[in-house]
């Protein structure tokens, strides 16, 4: 968002964001069909893997420095540039350590994840994950800026790279996972080395100021080391389903599940669009110190984003069918897994609003705890359902997990800072929605779908009509300026 979209209304700041990634999710559209058709089954399963596993060894190289930067932006006189390098500096040193463990034992790892190894497979995991770790960071500094307008822009880039990747990686290398691996890489590689060329740019005439304030390594790393924890909890909530997928069936049910997973991205794309544009929004709201007015601010934009969230997940469900439609006919059976895992972003979303007032008060200590009760529940619903019901079985304990997760995080963020959320509803559309993705998973009847999803579409329309009146106004001042 730019300087001057500062104190704007929640939906206009996060539409803002969402345009780019709204074209990103129509681009997906053509990707992930793409993908799917290119590669078997088994073949799709393995790029999920190699998700997996890039993502481990990312956590533990961050060390939580990412949210220590979004906690110190805004402080008073803080030099930036300083802290942007203090945090990145020990990042880049625990990668490089990470990734000599990963080749040294490259072989028995890869026949884990893919059933299969090579160099090349070495080298795109190393190079993806001092990617992941670069782009985090020089990402984070766009967001923090709030230029919505930039963020959306590379986004899109990353994703017309990506299919243009995939087309090219298809004729080397025909039905074969690595396609999906430089698909991940390449695009990623592309988007990181401009945004460290514009920062570069932008403080060529960088001069440090001796009067600015720069927190010490300990400082850093004394707030961001305990998010080790919490991003391992949620490495393992969305990684969970895989391992065990991978350990109680194979490759075949777990790219069908990867494929649903994929469907999902129109909620994945609220979910990352609300924190790029969230995070930075809310410290500099508790930092102004004005508490009545921010509470009225939060309880507006946790009101406009449940709305959107449920919406956007019974509309998704709804159109499941046609949409699996696209993917290929050896990934039909992904429809059972794509309602229950809508929940996840749903529930990862509306945590990102609550979960603010922990990380402003530095209680990092009870997202370790909701973190730990979500995860029990999560191993614990994969070795029973896994093996009886497959994909299915994993998205249901995926779904529940995240709710979980919401529920024992957003009781701990009121103790921290009492914004008097309103629970109610939400309590009422978990209900509902529940219900329905049992329905749409287990029953999977055509016309008893259709009228559950409009019933629950109606009622949030009903309960929520405050924020419909408002998106209303702001779509008619939009087209009025258009105009």
């Amino acid at each position: 968002m730019d300087s001057q979209d500062k104190g704007a209304s929640p939906i206009k700041g996060f539409l803002t964001y969402f345009y780019g990634n709204f074209v990103v999710l129509l681009l997906g559209f053509i990707q992930t069909p793409l993908l799917t058709r290119i590669l078997a089954t088994d073949e799709y399963g393995k790029t999920g893997m190699f998700e997996t596993a890039v993502t481990v060894i990312y956590i533990f190289a961050v060390l939580g420095l990412d949210q220590a930067y979004i906690r110190y932006y805004y402080e008073k006189d803080i030099d930036r540039v300083v802290l942007l390098k203090r945090c990145l500096l020990p990042a880049l040193c625990i990668v490089t350590v990470l990734s000599l463990v990963y080749i040294m034992i490259s072989e028995s790892a890869n026949d884990f994840l893919f059933g299969a190894t090579g160099r090349d497979v070495v080298a795109l995991v190393v190079i993806y994950t001092f990617i992941s770790v670069l782009e985090r960071f020089f990402f984070l500094d766009v967001r923090m800026q709030q230029n919505g307008v930039l963020y959306s822009n590379i986004n899109i880039i990353e994703k017309i790279l990506s299919i243009l990747t995939i087309i090219a990686a298809f004729f080397m290398l025909g039905n074969d996972y690595r396609v999906g691996l430089y698909a991940l890489a390449v695009p990623w590689g592309c988007t990181t080395a401009f945004l460290i060329i514009r920062f570069l740019v932008r403080h060529r005439s960088y001069r440090p100021d001796g009067q600015a304030f720069i927190p010490s390594y300990r400082e850093l790393l004394s707030y961001g080391v305990p998010f080790i924890t919490v991003l391992l909890m949620e490495w393992a909530l969305s990684s969970c389903d895989r391992i065990a997928l991978r350990s109680f069936t194979d490759f075949d049910e777990l790219g069908i599940y990867d494929a649903g997973m994929k469907i999902v991205i129109l909620l994945i794309t609220f979910k990352n669009t609300f924190i790029a544009y969230w995070s930075p929004v809310a410290m500099e709201r508790f930092e102004s110190g004005k508490d009545e007015e921010n509470k009225v601010f939060f309880r507006r934009a946790y009101d406009t984003v449940v709305f959107l969230c449920v919406t956007g997940a019974a509309f998704l469900i709804l159109a499941r069918k046609l949409i699996v439609l696209l993917l290929g006919a050896s990934y039909r059976s992904a429809e059972s897994v794509i309602p229950f895992l809508t929940l996840m972003p749903i529930y990862a979303i509306m945590f990102e609003i609550t979960v603010q007032s922990i990380k402003y008060t530095k209680n990092g200590r009870y997202l370790n705890i909701a973190s730990i009760a979500a995860l029990a529940a999560n191993i614990a619903g994969n070795m029973l359902l896994v093996p009886v019901f497959g994909g299915t079985g994993a998205a249901v304990t995926t779904g529940v997990s995240y709710i979980i997760y919401f529920i024992m995080g957003t009781v701990f963020s009121e103790r921290c800072i009492k914004i008097g959320y309103r629970y109610g509803k939400t309590a009422l559309y978990t209900i509902l929605l529940i219900a329905y993705c049992t329905e749409a998973s287990f029953v999977n009847d055509t016309l008893t779908d259709t009228l559950c999803g409009i019933i629950l579409i109606a009622v949030v329309m009903i309960m929520d009509r405050k924020v419909v009146k408002e998106g209303i106004v702001l779509c008619r001042k939009y087209l009025r300026k258009v105009k």
